[in-house]
């Protein structure tokens, strides 16, 4: 599978993509978000399903952008160039896809910002074409894998929240899906985008610059177990000790 997530926070974006590919018995990796960054023209596309399908709509949108790239002055407009192509590959290859028992599939997270935008803009591509805009008020969005990274983003992401913060708080959701799913794995694409900057900073990170970063926090959150109040449990496990010594006394030995 896949773990994209995107996070918009007041002063920009902040996105992770993993890179693991698992087709069948065989894992192999390959980088999963795509980067224009040109004069007042800056944004990312990720992506998540059929690795077929991503690569034919991407291909397209890579000859739109080469020809027309100068008409995209809002990213909403962008947003709906490469959803033409998405909709070009279902019509290609959704017919023969469905007769090998497959499902045409591919979401994408586009984040960026273009000359005409205010401010820096996310949104969620469904394979069907349509777009949703992602909010203040639920200011993230994963594709892929996103049951055991999610929980982690609502309790700690606002809007207000730094995009420093942001990032940290987007590696423990990865770093979460990444023990509990095995098709999700380093290494990461990290993107970051200051608003106003109109260029986006790209790195990739390997499990062994994170690993420490990631035991840290495994042991913060069993410490923080451990410091956990008890009291609300005294009633419960003294009915339980009760329970046994009432056992006990009951047992009948020969």
């Amino acid at each position: 599978m896949t773990y994209c997530l995107g996070i918009k926070v007041k002063s920009g974006i902040v996105g992770i993509s993993d890179t693991r590919i698992t087709s069948g018995s065989e894992t192999t990796r390959a980088k999963k978000v795509f980067t224009v960054n040109k004069q007042n023209h800056s944004f990312f596309i990720m992506t998540s399903g059929l690795r077929s399908v991503r690569d034919k709509a991407l291909t397209y949108f890579r000859e739109i952008i080469d020809q027309d790239d100068e008409s995209f002055n809002k990213l909403y407009k962008a947003v709906n160039a490469f959803s033409n192509q998405v909709k070009r590959a279902a019509s290609e290859d959704k017919s023969s896809l469905k007769e090998a028992g497959l499902s045409f599939n591919l979401f994408a997270i586009v984040g960026g910002q273009l000359q005409d935008d205010e401010e820096h803009k996310i949104y969620l591509l469904y394979p069907e074409g349509n777009w949703v805009e992602i909010s203040e008020g639920s200011p993230f969005v994963i594709i892929g894998n996103n049951g055991y990274g999610k929980p982690i983003l609502d309790r700690s992401v606002r809007y207000t929240s730094t995009m420093e913060f942001a990032l940290k708080a987007g590696f423990l959701s990865f770093d979460a899906t990444r023990i509990s799913a095995n098709d999700v794995d380093y290494p990461i694409d990290v993107v970051y985008y200051p608003k106003d900057s109109y260029e986006i900073i790209e790195k990739r990170y390997k499990k062994e610059e994170l690993q420490k970063l990631s035991k840290l926090w495994n042991n913060l959150l069993n410490k923080s177990i451990d410091d956990l109040p008890e009291a609300w449990m005294e009633k419960l496990f003294s009915r339980a000790e009760e329970h046994e010594v009432t056992l006990d006394e009951d047992t009948v030995y020969e």
